[in-house]
């Protein structure tokens, strides 16, 4: 085997393995349990996993980003906003760590974490939204926002009104 032939397999057995560590948009249709009423969004961080209830025993799973140590949280709310290629202002917590930040990333910039679509979450600083970086979704990753694949963020989007209850548990 040629030292060419054998780099460029070398090359592509690499770019598998990472494109397989990456999680892929795909929402799924699953059975679930519980008594959601349909159009429910339902968040299980442990699981780094979203639900939106279809009806009674059907949800669409999606793989999320979820909040890292110490900034996860729980409770019921709903989307009170929706926002294509949004421009993003990072909250006070993120300055604070990362204090060189700019106030504001125009939607679209490579470096704007929010990706193609965010629905904006009442009482708080937090969203469901896409991201630039696809590899951090299915860890634990955030300051505290439910980060999805831009597919799957587009696909829930479409699916979903302002007003929606999101209830996220541990």
């Amino acid at each position: 085997m040629s030292m060419r032939i054998a780099v460029a397999l070398a090359a592509t057995i690499g770019a598998c393995v990472v494109m397989s560590s990456v999680a892929q948009a795909r929402p799924e249709l699953v059975g679930v349990s519980g008594d959601y009423a349909p159009g429910t969004i339902v968040v299980k961080t442990h699981e780094r996993r979203l639900y939106l209830i279809l009806d009674s025993g059907r949800a669409m799973r999606y793989p999320v980003g979820v909040g890292k140590a110490g900034k996860q949280w729980s409770g019921t709310t709903t989307i009170d906003g929706k926002y294509l290629n949004p421009a993003w202002s990072p909250p006070s917590e993120v300055r604070r760590d990362k204090p060189g930040m700019p106030d504001v990333i125009p939607g679209g910039s490579p470096r704007n974490p929010m990706g193609v679509a965010a629905m904006t979450l009442a009482g708080g600083e937090y969203a469901i939204h896409g991201t630039n970086v696809p590899g951090s979704v299915g860890g634990f990753v955030s300051y505290g926002c439910i980060r999805m694949l831009n597919d799957d963020i587009s696909d829930l989007y479409q699916r979903v009104p302002v007003g929606t209850t999101v209830t996220v548990m541990h």
